[in-house]
């Protein structure tokens, strides 16, 4: 039985796109090296206020939790965690917005420098993995805590 070879970043992350091949050709050429892709379909994406989207990622490092590919953006004013599809749809979450059906995402290029103010802090690696809603929540509420009481990470 002939092995499949597995699924790239790129394969990865342009199969949400309602057309992948125009998707990857468009990317691969654009000079920002960013793509606006769906979410809803592969993935949702959770969007944390900064600080606390940084700290979240710092505790899910400690706990060694599987996590999904997470993006930073505007001068990582914002951290976007992809999650499973229909969490944002079901999640509650003070100054959490949720990326899910019908809304769409800027998404840097994983294999090259961007200049669209968007860029990853952990890259998606092709196997599918997402950041688990409720280790992601547990995570969340550490994380406040320790900005609560002043801590560093």
């Amino acid at each position: 039985m002939a092995r499949s070879r597995p699924r790239t970043a790129v394969e990865w992350l342009v199969s949400a796109a309602p057309d992948p091949d125009a998707c990857r050709w468009e990317w691969e050429r654009s000079p920002l090296g960013i793509t606006l892709l769906p979410a809803g379909r592969r993935w949702d994406v959770l969007i944390l206020p900064g600080e606390l989207g940084l700290r979240t990622l710092d505790v899910l490092d400690r706990l060694e939790a599987p996590t999904g590919p997470v993006l930073a953006g505007s001068g990582d004013a914002r951290t976007g965690f992809f999650v499973p599809p229909g969490t944002a749809s079901g999640w509650l979450g003070t100054g959490v917005r949720g990326a899910g059906a019908g809304t769409w995402i800027v998404v840097p290029h994983p294999g090259r420098a961007t200049g669209g103010g968007v860029r990853w802090l952990v890259k998606p690696d092709g196997s599918g993995v997402l950041t688990d809603p409720v280790v992601l929540e547990l995570a969340m509420h550490e994380a406040a805590a320790m900005l609560a009481r002043g801590e560093d990470g």
